[in-house]
């Protein structure tokens, strides 16, 4: 019985890399600010790829369905060694379901599309 209560409060307390994500990016929606996956990076400690990996599963409905726009960061100063390229940063919009309409037919469907939501 101790170890099933254990291994429940184990559980609850336990967050989600997605999670710990999705909050730091709508925190910085609220300032209007736009993160890198380096800052990301410095800002969760999770490395870059994974970072990548849960922006992605954010855009889907049963993770939230939330927008990731993505724009490229203009820099004025002169870039060395590794940081040729472009740098993409990203920001986190909220996104809401609604219908659109129903298709009539033999395999009628409704199609779902997201709408974003105003802050």
């Amino acid at each position: 019985m101790r170890a099933i209560r254990r291994r429940e409060l184990r559980r609850i307390a336990r967050r989600r890399q997605r999670d710990v994500l999705r909050d730091v990016m709508l925190s910085a929606r609220e300032c209007e600010t736009w993160l890198t996956l380096d800052e990301l990076t410095k800002l969760t400690h999770y490395p870059p790829a994974s970072i990548s990996a849960q922006l992605r599963h954010l855009r889907k409905p049963e993770y939230g369905g939330f927008v990731v726009k993505k724009r490229p960061r203009t820099s004025k100063a002169v870039l060395r060694g590794e940081d040729f390229g472009t740098v993409w940063e990203y920001q986190l919009k909220r996104g809401i379901r609604r219908r659109l309409g129903r298709v009539r037919g033999p395999r009628a469907r409704v199609r779902r599309a997201l709408r974003p939501v105003a802050c």
